[in-house]
């Protein structure tokens, strides 16, 4: 059963600059030729998006007992209490306070994020930090799984 799904896709303004970089190309191919300079047009831009689209691609779910973000997978027993960070305390979660042996799917287009301690006595990672849209509904989705 499926408690919580997002997808941490990328802003607007990456698929502009993903449109730049394939003009770009097309520009250093004209020289070239025109037809060097569409294919440098299509293929440049087609690259830039398809890098922006992988990078756009991180899930954050809660399915059945676990926590699943990006390619990890994290039982919900393992881990505490979620604390919602708002704008201010991710920057400094994710900065200053940040620990390097955290687990974190951080996008800095996202400015909110949630942190559960790792309670799992046996794994050395001491939080995960999970940028999120909606901090308050994915801790809701935990404790959920958590209570249930």
């Amino acid at each position: 059963m499926q408690r919580y799904e997002e997808r941490l896709s990328a802003p607007r303004s990456w698929w502009f600059i993903a449109f730049l970089i394939g003009v770009s190309v097309g520009l250093i191919m004209l020289p070239f030729g025109t037809l060097p300079m569409l294919g440098g047009l299509i293929g440049g831009a087609a690259l830039a998006c398809v890098a922006v689209s992988s990078y756009g691609s991180a899930r954050v779910r809660v399915v059945a007992d676990s926590l699943v973000a990006g390619d990890a997978r994290i039982p919900v027993s393992a881990l505490g209490t979620p604390e919602v960070l708002d704008a201010a305390e991710a920057t400094a979660w994710r900065t200053h306070k940040a620990d390097p042996r955290a687990f974190m799917l951080l996008r800095s287009y996202i400015p909110t994020a949630l942190r559960v301690t790792v309670t799992d006595p046996e794994d050395p990672t001491p939080y995960v930090y999970v940028s999120t849209r909606d901090p308050e509904a994915l801790a809701a989705a935990l404790t959920a799984v958590r209570s249930a």
